[in-house]
């Protein structure tokens, strides 16, 4: 089960509202979506997690690019939303290097041309294998009060609403839920 908020700073404070991603195809897309809940050009926090497996969070201030920390990037690799965040950048790979697109160069064992199935097991584990762990900016928290230490130690079950707590943002975020 997978939830998505948006926490927009105000004024007043923080207001939530959920969020369909259905429609959301790219992360540009996501960070429009985000400035669209702040008309102020103020931080907005896009809170996704899928139960019990991983949480994301992308921070959107104003016009610059969107910073992402992904707590478990193998296990967001294997759901839609989380490939959202999981840019070729993020995991420190080259744009488009697990892309196969031409599915003519692949033999039927699911080798490319001239590979053999024993080089690609000599290669697994130094490639582009999606680690088990934390992406993305740890600090993306830090000056509103959530150290690296403390995102990095948050379970995957209870993140969101440690996060929302952290910012004083609980009661608003319980709302939308």
């Amino acid at each position: 089960m997978y939830f998505a908020a948006l926490l927009a700073r105000t004024e007043d404070g923080w207001e939530a509202s959920d969020t369909e991603l259905d429609d959301v195809e790219t992360l540009s897309d996501l960070a429009d979506l985000a400035r669209e809940a702040s008309p102020d050009d103020d931080t907005v926090l896009v809170l996704i997690e899928q139960e019990d497996a991983w949480f994301g969070v992308v921070r959107v201030d104003g016009e610059d690019d969107p910073r992402i920390y992904v707590s478990d990037a193998a296990a967001a690799q294997r759901s839609a939303y989380g490939e959202l965040l999981l840019t070729d950048e993020l995991l420190g790979r080259e744009p488009g290097a697990d892309d196969v697109d031409d599915l003519d160069s692949l033999d039927l064992d699911g080798t490319e041309d001239g590979e053999s199935e024993s080089d690609e097991d000599d290669e697994e584990g130094t490639g582009d294998a999606v680690p088990h762990s934390p992406v993305g900016d740890s600090q993306i928290l830090d000056d509103l009060g959530i150290s690296e230490k403390e995102l990095r130690a948050l379970d995957a079950d209870d993140a969101l609403s440690s996060i929302a707590e952290a910012l004083g943002a609980s009661e608003v975020l319980e709302t939308v839920r």
